[in-house]
């Protein structure tokens, strides 16, 4: 099937429509009304350096309630050394900051762009986005940042310089979620460390309903 190319106004082909890849939209924007209007829809923007944005919308879904995290008899430990010290939204630029330099650094690649970068430091100042940071003797090494709309989270990078930090934030951050009732993390994308953590894959009509039940 063809891709969808996206024009100036405001709006995306159904969702159902997209690649078995997950692909769906090409071109576009990352205006704060588009943005909203594609998490809303469980779209979400990721595309290279260079190239024209790319717009999917991934099924199954990945997800992690946030009450069914897990946590490892030696996170456990860790958590009660006390070692991190947590913040929620103290430093966003920061943390994605670091999301992008360390992948570069790591010759990773990175879809963190100057203009998703913008996107999204646009959105956290409108209240669209969040971040978790984790700090040893006040030195940031880890966190995470992503959107959150209505009752629903979708991560979006999260990085570490030292061992446990990202996992602690993630940990941190579902504890603050479960107990303001949000009803799911979307991961987005299947990794093993998040599987470890409880992620799991729900076919595209379980995830809508959520979508639906979430966006207040």
């Amino acid at each position: 099937m063809p891709i969808f190319r996206l024009t100036n106004e405001i709006l995306f082909p159904n969702p159902e429509l997209s690649e078995k890849d997950g692909l769906l939209a090409i071109g576009g924007d990352l205006s704060l009304e588009r943005l909203l209007l594609a998490y809303c829809n469980g779209i979400f923007p990721w595309y290279n350096e260079g190239e024209p944005i790319l717009w999917w919308c991934p099924k199954p879904r990945f997800i992690l309630i946030p009450d069914e995290v897990k946590i490892s008899k030696s996170m456990k430990k860790i958590i009660k050394k006390e070692m991190f010290h947590v913040t929620f939204n103290k430093d966003f630029y920061g943390v994605i900051s670091n999301c992008k330099d360390i992948r570069e650094e790591n010759n990773e690649g990175t879809w963190i762009n100057s203009d998703m970068k913008e996107a999204y430091v646009n959105l956290f100042n409108k209240g669209y986005a969040m971040s978790v940071e984790t700090y040893i003797n006040g030195e940031l090494v880890g966190g995470l940042y992503g959107v959150k709309i209505g009752k629903c989270f979708f991560g979006e990078s999260m990085f570490s310089k030292v061992s446990n930090a990202s996992k602690i934030a993630l940990i941190k951050l579902a504890e603050k979620l479960k107990n303001e009732n949000f009803i799911f993390i979307d991961c987005q994308m299947h990794t093993k460390h998040l599987e470890s953590m409880g992620g799991k894959f729900v076919e595209w009509d379980t995830f809508k309903e959520l979508l639906k039940k979430g966006i207040l």
